[in-house]
């Protein structure tokens, strides 16, 4: 039973009607305001290009005209593929000498004996769009990642490579690398600091806000009240108009019972929805989808998901479905189920603790869009997708990731 003042509400009740039973604050957004991108992120503003709430048109180019043969610097055009900042063709391809490539794209090391004409090689890396329209390759002179000198520069290097690419170890070669299998213990402490989070949400929880009320003062056994809650979000939130999460939820139901402001992604409103979602580790997430407003909000995160955004181009599926089980450099693309039952994580590349908010809010700076605030409409529709697309699995947070 779960217990708001004097009323006594059955679980099973709360969790299918939250927006009717749950008192929350539904005047103040749920972050920061006004947003404002991490610091330690890139801070490029690429507002002329799509994201996941604007749409800009970004028209697949006409073929360019190029003075055959191509005659560039191929020196210069190793130097940029190889470039994580501007061409990173290895990212994608392998190549001689490259250091950790990946193989989401075709081997390209003897492309210099596929004779293929100059025109097409330009204009493929210029816009692979011209040629195929469902391409995962970024638009690379379209959207101005490279100057067309540069790209002359890079086909003059491709033009020379006729040896395959030789690898040491097996581990230089994506073909032979060994996938990786997370199997530390996220559940304990000295492998996992998340997980001085749980601490942190149990003493938050019985902390009193401004109101002189703490999260224990109505729900006494948490244990007991929350031990499959977790597993049924995000849902809808009819009062919003949108999807809510654990975290979303922590922050607005706070203000309108303890009158505690726990901000989206702050130490403690992670520290809560990890609590909240501990106490439901070792159960199965299970979203009901028999909802009609729930079923408009994943046809909504579909489409956002097979949304193509940034400067580079590029839909969450691209890496996700496309190129799933594939390398792009030295990191493996996974699939999208597995991708939700470890949220918040710590991220030992970030030596931070990440919701599944700031998971895409990275996402949308990496291929160069610009992110949305933690609370948008739009990431409430894609957690719920993937969250979907991971019914059945078990959840178990905080989880540790690279």
């Amino acid at each position: 039973m779960l217990v708001f003042s004097s009323l006594t509400i059955p679980l099973s009740v709360v969790a299918a009607q939250m927006s009717v039973a749950v008192p929350l604050d539904l005047e103040k957004p749920a972050h920061a305001a006004p947003w404002q991108r991490y610091k330690a992120w890139r801070q490029n503003n690429w507002e002329n290009y799509r994201n996941l709430r604007q749409g800009v048109t970004n028209p697949v180019s006409f073929i360019q005209n190029v003075d055959i043969p191509i005659k560039g610097n191929p020196d210069n055009g190793r130097k940029l593929v190889m470039n994580r900042r501007k061409g990173n063709c290895v990212s994608c391809h392998i190549l001689p000498d490259a250091p950790l490539p990946g193989n989401v794209g075709i081997n390209i090391s003897t492309i210099g004996k596929w004779q293929r004409p100059d025109e097409f090689l330009f204009n493929y890396v210029y816009d692979a769009r011209i040629y195929n329209p469902l391409t995962v390759m970024p638009p690379w002179g379209a959207n101005a990642l490279l100057t067309k000198d540069e790209i002359t520069d890079i086909v003059s290097y491709l033009k020379t490579l006729e040896q395959p690419a030789k690898f040491n170890t097996p581990d230089e070669n994506p073909e032979k690398r060994v996938v990786p299998i997370e199997e530390r213990d996220n559940l304990d402490e000295f492998e996992n600091p998340a997980m001085f989070s749980v601490d942190l949400g149990k003493t938050l929880y019985s902390q009193p806000g401004k109101t002189g009320k703490s999260c224990q003062s109505c729900h006494d056994k948490p244990e007991e009240i929350f031990s499959n809650w977790a597993m049924n979000m995000p849902k809808v939130e009819s009062r919003l108009s949108k999807v809510i999460g654990v975290e979303e939820f922590v922050t607005r139901h706070a203000r309108a019972t303890t009158g505690a402001e726990y901000l989206a992604q702050s130490e403690e409103n992670l520290g809560l929805a990890i609590y909240l979602r501990y106490l439901a580790n070792g159960q199965a997430i299970s979203i009901d989808i028999n909802d009609a407003n729930t079923r408009i909000a994943l046809r909504r995160g579909e489409t956002l998901v097979n949304q193509k955004i940034g400067q580079l181009n590029m839909a969450c599926t691209d890496c996700h479905v496309i190129s799933a089980n594939k390398w792009i450099r030295g990191q493996y693309l996974t699939t999208v189920v597995g991708m939700m039952d470890h949220f918040p994580t710590y991220r030992t590349s970030r030596s931070s603790v990440w919701d599944i908010r700031k998971r895409f809010q990275w996402c949308n700076v990496s291929v160069r869009a610009n992110e949305l605030e933690p609370d948008a409409p739009e990431y409430g529709d894609i957690e719920l997708y993937l969250t979907v697309k991971n019914n059945g699995r078990i959840l178990s947070v905080p989880g540790i990731r690279h």
